[in-house]
């Protein structure tokens, strides 16, 4: 794990979006298309207004949300939403948006359709992931129904239900992340960097972004 101090949060948004974007035009230099994964939450918002920004060839970059709550975008806690206000703006609104929600009950029932669609678009290129101060990343939460399957099974998606957690999710899988070429973890605050230096002394069981710290680089700022 490689780790960057940032006198502010808004030098860290800065830095990272122009990090990124190096990023994909790495990938985009091999002739194909390239795929970005990005956690939901307000955190990432100003690293997404730089993204948004820059000249890339937004058309052969593919973009998938880490995590999504199981509600239509219509809702406020759609991260989709927040997407589609944030990133897909501007030269971005030519990417193309591969769903985690599709208007189904349940996301078990949405599994097939939401999977189909992402494994041509796989292995990720540039994945950001954020973090909670109980050591969660994506939706993949401590004492979660299905934590197992989602740190150590096969599948690209999984459905979630967390204590605490209002309603069901969805996650890309601990092997999805763990795959992608870069991966990159935003954090804001001291109780969050306290929260990283636990979890490097964890299990995955006990600190789920202990499994994604090997190969990634941390970016924290104080606030």
């Amino acid at each position: 794990m490689k780790l960057i101090e940032y006198p502010d949060a808004e030098m860290m948004a800065m830095g990272l979006a122009n990090i990124i974007a190096g990023e994909l035009e790495s990938a985009l230099a091999g002739g194909g298309n390239a795929t970005l994964a990005v956690p939901g939450g307000t955190t990432p918002g100003p690293v997404f207004d730089g993204l948004a920004a820059t000249h890339l060839d937004w058309a052969r970059v593919n973009v998938v949300l880490t995590d999504e709550r199981w509600v239509p975008e219509t809702s406020p806690r759609s991260n989709t939403r927040l997407l589609r206000a944030r990133l897909l703006t501007d030269g971005a609104a030519a990417a193309t948006l591969l769903p985690l929600y599709l208007d189904q009950p349940t996301p078990e029932e949405a599994l097939a359709g939401i999977s189909a669609a992402l494994a041509p678009a796989l292995p990720i290129s540039v994945a950001l992931l954020g973090m909670g101060e109980d050591m969660h990343t994506a939706s993949i939460f401590p004492g979660a129904d299905r934590l197992h399957d989602a740190l150590h099974g096969e599948a690209l998606v999984v459905p979630m239900r967390a204590p605490g957690a209002p309603e069901p999710r969805i996650t890309l899988s601990a092997r999805v992340l763990g795959a992608a070429l870069n991966r990159h973890v935003i954090i804001i605050g001291g109780p969050k960097r306290v929260a990283l230096e636990r979890a490097q002394n964890l299990t995955p069981e006990k600190a789920p972004i202990a499994a994604l710290l090997q190969g990634a680089t941390v970016h924290w700022a104080e606030g």
